[in-house]
């Protein structure tokens, strides 16, 4: 496992057993931001991925007809939500941990969904340690580097597939045992990620197969939230709202990439609350009705985010090649 050991112990020892329940305004303060969460602050480690170890498994096979990008959920009218939040970096650099968004979520009591890169999840050891011991939110795969899945090979998705699915399955071995040593009851963390987000929402028809041959169902949204530069502006915030619909999947991210989210998540679950909306993991929005599939990934149209192919390396990574 190549995490830092000491920086897993340094979060454990001021985590304690038991998260703030639901709604209670409490903030302990290993939730708040630190100089350690900054973007590029951490040091960048390119070597490999952990091999897949004996733990760490995926979700049986999904049959063809559930092939393809969920955008949203038919919930027969009921106003029920889901905040995700893509935690995410490159093969060649780092990103940070937006902990004033998971802070004002976990005071509030609202639920959210977290698409994490493998690697990211490495850089942030200590983080996604506490995090899976926190009830209100839920873990799923945005692949290794964030490789691009319109674009790579076959060989290529899988090792970005399974990458993810060794670090995640890493970590909570180690939330497990750290509960343990504690005296703690056991956390409830899944086995294995069962949901996946496209890096850049991109994927060809080879790409959904391979993922639902591991049984990982693709999760896209309908409200991309975030604006191109301030989303700090109540205008953000407002014009996101008013594209929510019962059974929406709303894109955020939590890794200090796009500026102001944390301020656009405030104003965003205010003006949905305000409207009688309720948030709702994506799994618990998934079990409320059909979901609304797509054959191919996009950002609010088909074919939006062609232009990403050539900006982020040959394979969507950074790289170049070699």
């Amino acid at each position: 496992m190549r995490f830092s050991a000491c920086l897993v112990a340094a979060w454990m020892m001021v985590l304690g057993c038991a998260p703030a329940p639901a709604g209670a305004g409490q903030e302990g303060a290993s939730w708040s931001l630190t100089a350690s969460d900054g973007k590029g602050v951490l040091p960048n480690d390119p070597s490999p991925p952990p091999a897949l170890g004996p733990g760490a498994g995926f979700p049986p096979a999904l049959p063809a007809s559930d092939q393809g990008t969920i955008r949203s959920v038919d919930t027969g009218g009921e106003k029920a939500v889901a905040l995700t939040f893509d935690m995410c970096e490159l093969a060649v650099s780092t990103t940070g941990c937006d902990m004033e968004i998971l802070s004002y979520l976990r005071q509030k009591g609202v639920p959210a969904t977290l698409f994490m890169g493998g690697k990211w999840m490495r850089t942030h050891a200590g983080r996604v340690v506490q995090i899976m011991r926190e009830p209100l939110f839920e873990i799923g795969s945005h692949a290794w580097t964030h490789g691009n899945f319109g674009i790579m090979a076959e060989e290529a998705m899988r090792g970005q597939i399974e990458g993810a699915q060794a670090q995640y399955a890493a970590l909570r071995e180690v939330a497990l045992r750290e509960a343990a040593e504690q005296g703690c009851p056991p956390p409830e963390i899944p086995a294995c990620m069962g949901l996946f987000r496209l890096p850049y929402g991109r994927c060809s028809e080879r790409a959904l197969e391979v993922l639902a041959e591991y049984g990982l169902r693709v999760i896209q949204w309908d409200v991309a939230a975030e604006g191109g530069k301030d989303n700090a502006s109540p205008a953000v915030a407002r014009a996101a709202a008013g594209m929510v619909r019962p059974g929406s999947i709303i894109l955020m991210h939590a890794n200090l990439v796009p500026r102001g989210t944390a301020a656009l998540v405030r104003s965003l679950v205010e003006d949905l609350e305000a409207q009688g909306y309720r948030f709702v993991k994506v799994s618990g929005l998934l079990g409320m009705g059909e979901p609304r599939l797509a054959r191919e990934g996009y950002f609010s149209r088909p074919g939006d985010n062609l232009s990403l192919d050539a900006r982020f390396g040959f394979d969507g990574t950074g790289r170049k090649r070699p």
